[in-house]
């Protein structure tokens, strides 16, 4: 799981590491959790567009999904997807979440690893 606030590189991380794993013929699978259209209900940000290296891969699969309101920086159906993904032989499932504050890391209760990026002098030792 990955999260942070908005602009602190989360897809483009996501982008180099998701291409690292390719080559060494993992596959790789994204959750892309955006913030939702109050027009379309749909994602809003549309984070695959930043990820367009990746997207082409072969060995990697990019869904974007809106919160729909859900509280958390995931979506309601985040976990079931990841475990889709895990049934669908992907051997490695990064969920990246909607930019985020100090109260949406639900992510860390549904994956192994929970990485924090956080933009240059983004706060103090304690934060």
């Amino acid at each position: 799981g990955l999260s942070g606030p908005p602009g602190a590189g989360k897809s483009t991380f996501i982008e180099c590491f998701g291409k690292m794993l390719t080559e060494r013929k993992y596959k790789v699978s994204v959750l892309a959790v955006d913030p939702s259209s109050s027009t379309s209900g749909g994602s809003l940000l549309g984070d695959k567009t930043r990820m367009t290296e990746l997207s082409r891969d072969m060995n990697a699969y990019i869904r974007p999904s809106p919160t729909s309101g859900t509280l958390g920086g995931v979506t309601r159906t985040t976990n079931e997807a990841i475990l889709l993904c895990e049934g669908g032989g992907y051997n490695v499932v990064l969920v990246e979440t909607v930019g985020v504050g100090q109260s949406e890391f639900a992510v860390a209760d549904m994956v192994d690893m929970f990485i924090l990026l956080l933009p240059p002098a983004g706060g103090d030792e304690l934060q």
